[in-house]
C-alpha cells in the first residue's frame, strides 16, 4: 500500500497493538520503526524490528482473532490504519496489494515453522530470530 501524511504518529515505546487484543486492521508503516514482542509469563520476548514500508496486524483483516503479539513504536512512527473493507477495496483496485500481503504472510509462516522446528530439536529461541505473525 502506499504511504501517504495521513497516519497517526505514535511515539517512543507507545504501544499500537498489543497481544491477547481483538485485531479488526491492519497498519502500515509510514515511516519509524516498530518492535513486535510476545508476551509470556510476564516477560516480553523480542521477536523483530519492522520499518518504513511494511505491515503489520494483516491477520485481524482476515480472521478478526486475538493479537497474537504486541507492537510499540521504536521511535516516533508514523501508521496507517487499514480496515477490512478499506483492504477489500484496495485489493480490487490493485490486485497485486493481495498478492504482496500473501507473500509476506508466507513468509513469516516459513520463518515460524523454521523456529519451531529449532525449538523442537533443542536450540531454543535466538534473540531476533522467532518470528511469528502479527
Amino acid at each position: 500500500m502506499n504511504a501517504s501524511p495521513l497516519g497517526r504518529i505514535y511515539q517512543s515505546g507507545e504501544v499500537i497493538v498489543r497481544q491477547g487484543d481483538v485485531g479488526e486492521s491492519m497498519y502500515v508503516i509510514q515511516d519509524g520503526t516498530v518492535d513486535v514482542v510476545l508476551e509470556r509469563d510476564g516477560r516480553e520476548v523480542f521477536l523483530r524490528t519492522l520499518g518504513k514500508g511494511e505491515f503489520i496486524g494483516e491477520m485481524g483483516i482476515f480472521d478478526r482473532d486475538l493479537r497474537s503479539a504486541t507492537v510499540r513504536a521504536r521511535e516516533q512512527a508514523c501508521l496507517l490504519t487499514v480496515d477490512r473493507k478499506t483492504f477489500l477495496r484496495r485489493i480490487h483496485e490493485d490486485p497485486s496489494l493481495a498478492f504482496r500481503v500473501v507473500e509476506t504472510m508466507s513468509r513469516r509462516i516459513r520463518e515460524l515453522s523454521d523456529e519451531v522446528a529449532r525449538l523442537r530439536l533443542g536450540e531454543g529461541l535466538e534473540t531476533g530470530h522467532g518470528h511469528p505473525p502479527v
